[in-house]
């Protein structure tokens, strides 16, 4: 399979501008600014092929965006080699614009006094798409999404979860080969992040798009991606197979519940370990192997009201993966 991306020590720095607290320690910053040089990315190399989901990982600052705007042209990189469906992004070529796409769950590309669908018909003008290519993509995606009846509405009156899966048209109705997806279910509801999170795997199997993901959310990376890119101060600290991932790393599950009336707390340190007891909210950490067993005792032993079971937050499976590789 051919690789549709290609990374090789790509490094990234930033010049900032460092300032003091108080009133004579900013303005002496503003007549002699001191630089300091950050650096995002350290040496990041890796290739994704044709047709491939992979997540990219990590806690904030840790260099995720940083990769995405590189690979979409927005970032110019300090060094290294990269190479995106045979062209070099920061050229922003024409053919290579309509072959991307960039959805980021924090920023808009909607008009946000108009309704979407003139920032549609932008962008079949923006991308030279027919009139009837332009038709059939937009009735498919909008039928797929389930949002024909906002799409006259003005953006500001829609709610975020119907925003966002007018953005995804947007961003996809000229079928880009390569879609590049940061955070784009912040913020949302559980059912707007199961729709969105659908969509996205349909669209990936259906056109065979290569795609990256970067998410906070656990669910968003377990239900699409097979294959994840760990990321930690700049470096790659983990590539390969996302059960390997859990397997290796997430030793522990997280059980989360609600109570009606106040428990004994001393009760719950002998099934695990106990991170939040604050009534009438508990967070215990049981091995995974026990989890289940965990959840049944807790629901037939103590007055629970609301109970689920979770992965590990993701910024603790990093953290214990770039603790190994340290």
């Amino acid at each position: 399979m051919e690789r549709a991306i290609i990374v090789e020590r790509l490094v990234k720095n930033f010049q900032v501008t460092e300032r003091n607290a108080g009133f004579w320690e900013a303005l002496g910053s503003l007549l002699k600014p001191k630089k300091k040089t950050v650096e995002a990315l350290r040496g990041v190399s890796f290739s994704v092929s044709e047709g491939e989901f992979v997540g990219l990982i990590g806690p904030n600052g840790a260099g995720k965006t940083t990769i995405l705007k590189i690979l979409s042209g927005i970032l110019f990189p300090t060094h290294g080699f990269v190479q995106v469906m045979g062209y070099t992004p920061w050229e922003r070529r024409e053919s290579y614009l309509k072959t991307i796409s960039m959805v980021m769950g924090q920023k808009n590309q909607l008009w946000w006094d108009l309704p979407a669908t003139d920032t549609f018909e932008l962008n079949r003008r923006i991308y030279g798409i027919s009139d009837r290519t332009y038709q059939k993509n937009l009735r498919e995606l909008v039928n797929l999404l389930g949002v024909e009846k906002y799409m006259k509405r003005q953006v500001r009156r829609l709610s975020l979860g119907q925003r966002m899966r007018l953005e995804l048209v947007a961003a996809l109705i000229h079928k880009p080969k390569v879609v590049f997806l940061d955070e784009p279910t912040i913020g949302l509801d559980v059912i707007a992040q199961k729709k969105l999170r659908d969509f996205i795997k349909k669209y990936n199997r259906e056109h065979e798009a290569t795609i990256i993901l970067t998410s906070h959310n656990m669910d968003d990376v377990i239900e699409l991606c097979r294959r994840v890119i760990v990321i930690n101060e700049g470096e790659i600290v983990f590539d390969g197979d996302l059960k390997d991932l859990i397997v290796r790393y997430a030793k522990e599950k997280v059980i989360k519940f609600s109570v009606s009336s106040e428990i004994d707390t001393k009760k719950l340190v002998k099934m695990g370990r106990v991170e939040i007891a604050k009534y009438p909210y508990y967070e215990l950490y049981v091995s995974r192997s026990v989890s289940k067993i965990a959840a049944s005792e807790l629901l037939s032993s103590f007055p629970v009201s609301d109970l689920t079971i979770e992965e590990e937050p993701i910024n603790e499976i990093v953290g214990k993966v770039f603790s190994s590789n340290a």
